[in-house]
């Protein structure tokens, strides 16, 4: 099992859920979060006034799928996320050593 997170801009996240759920993906958990990479911030006007922000907002999604999915969904993540401009975001894999359904406690992949 692998768990993906992937940092996304905010506007793409119905994009790649609706692509996600096209491929089979059943759940993921966001949280909307901010940061900086090498965009270093940003550049914004308010009421006429230049001001810099230190974090860019993003949305991050964990996602849990069995092993031979994680290749597909990064896949379909890329190239639903990509604008081709600084800040698309990143993605990230992990190992899941073990996963368990509350409610049924069901095990692993049937877990997920």
């Amino acid at each position: 099992m692998k768990l993906i997170i992937a940092i996304i801009k905010p506007y793409k996240l119905e994009e790649v859920r609706d692509a996600l759920a096209a491929i089979g993906v059943q759940g993921m958990t966001i949280a909307e979060v901010r940061g900086f990479g090498r965009q270093r911030g940003q550049t914004e006007i308010y009421r006429g006034a230049e001001y810099t922000t230190s974090f860019v907002p993003k949305v991050r999604l964990d996602i849990a799928v069995p092993s031979d999915l994680a290749p597909k969904v990064l896949e379909t993540i890329q190239q639903t996320a990509s604008t081709g401009s600084i800040g698309d975001g990143k993605l990230f894999v992990l190992d899941i050593a073990q996963a368990v359904r509350i409610r049924t406690g069901e095990l692993n992949e049937d877990a997920i």
